[in-house]
């Protein structure tokens, strides 16, 4: 379902959407109020929502979709604006899936590639994951996709967990996260204390403009001090620091201690910040000193960067499928046999810290 006032956008969205095999919309409406309308009648597996709608605003709506349809997929749609982001970060927490940047002129819509890209593969992954958890998988917007157009599952093979590994004490928690990881970010810091007595270091795949923001939910909703990292700036003991949008981030020795490094090296695995660098230069920095977790999100992203720390000796764990939004990343490096541990959300941060404790002792 595509909810947006403006009529022209949701036609161009539409001409994206009904040009891909396997895809339909089910309904196309000018506002809040309609959509939850609509919605009673026509059960939709993934919802497009703008933010700023006469009537009845994205945000006052989702939680009324939500509660019509628990397992519904809704992505965020807006501008690149600071309010917007602030606004779809709060949706985020509310039980909105993912967002996706929406071009400000409309005219950029229909030529952006990047744009239709982001946007028809997370309506294919989202409406086969919402297709998996429904119970009347028959009324849906995504129908099925033929298997030469579907994006390979990467949780078809069977988890192997890594033994033997990660004996040193962690000096430093790694954090790789997309789809449906502002959410999971939240809680894993809600359950991880700011006592730890090491830095952190973050990277959600998301655009400038919505990581400072991020930042600023985690600190408020963790009690974490969290900030957007900058070049140059010293890591930390008991800090969080997220990964701007569009720049890797990175960590270099200086001195006695060790400081973040920004850069806008080619995006790894389409993505820019990527997961991957920022393990690589952990585990140059700190060898088996290093405790991963690679959270909910689309891609392998973080895979080939587990595989450098689990081989310095540092130790990975993953999000398990059933707690995942999408099972992509934490699934490419549980089947990998990279994994110390496979395990649903609420019981990643206890188990971190357990093992502190334990290695503490």
């Amino acid at each position: 379902m595509l909810v947006d006032d403006s009529a022209v956008i949701r036609g161009l969205i539409a001409r994206m959407i009904e040009g891909e095999p396997g895809l339909r919309i089910a309904a196309s409406v000018g506002n809040g109020q309609m959509a939850v309308d609509r919605l009673k009648a026509h059960p939709v597996d993934v919802i497009i929502l703008d933010i700023e709608m006469p009537v009845m605003d994205g945000l006052t709506a989702l939680p009324k979709l939500l509660e019509i349809k628990p397992d519904v997929k809704i992505i965020m749609a807006s501008t690149l604006t600071e309010k917007n982001a602030e606004i779809s970060l709060r949706a985020l927490q509310a039980g909105a899936t993912d967002y996706v940047p929406k071009p400000t002129a409309t005219r950029e819509i229909s030529g952006s590639d990047t744009f239709k890209q982001e946007l028809l593969e997370k309506i294919r992954q989202l409406g086969l994951v919402s297709r998996r958890a429904a119970s009347t998988p028959g009324a849906a917007t995504a129908s099925p996709v033929p298997k030469e157009r579907m994006a390979k599952p990467l949780y078809d093979k069977q988890v192997q967990l890594r033994t033997g590994g990660g004996t040193a004490r962690p000096r430093i928690l790694a954090v790789g996260s997309s789809t449906g990881g502002p959410q999971a970010l939240f809680q894993l810091f809600k359950d991880i204390r700011p006592d730890i007595n090491m830095p952190v270091m973050v990277t959600q795949h998301m655009p400038a403009t919505f990581t400072a923001i991020l930042a600023e939910h985690i600190a408020k909703s963790t009690g974490w001090p969290c900030t957007e990292a900058a070049d140059g700036v010293p890591l930390e003991a008991g800090h969080i620091y997220i990964a701007p949008g569009n720049f890797h981030m990175t960590v270099e020795r200086s001195g006695a201690g060790m400081v973040i490094r920004t850069n806008q090296d080619p995006p790894e695995n389409f993505c820019r910040p990527s997961v991957d660098p920022m393990l690589r230069s952990i585990a140059a920095e700190f060898g088996g000193a290093v405790l991963t977790v690679i959270l909910t999100g689309m891609g392998h992203d973080g895979r080939d960067g587990a595989k450098v720390v689990a081989e310095a000796g540092g130790t990975v764990l993953a999000q398990d499928e059933a707690s995942s939004v999408v099972w992509g990343m934490p699934g490419a490096v549980a089947t990998a046999g990279l994994c110390e541990a496979v395990l649903p959300l609420n019981d990643l941060g206890p188990h971190v810290m357990n093992k502190l404790r334990t290695r503490a002792a």
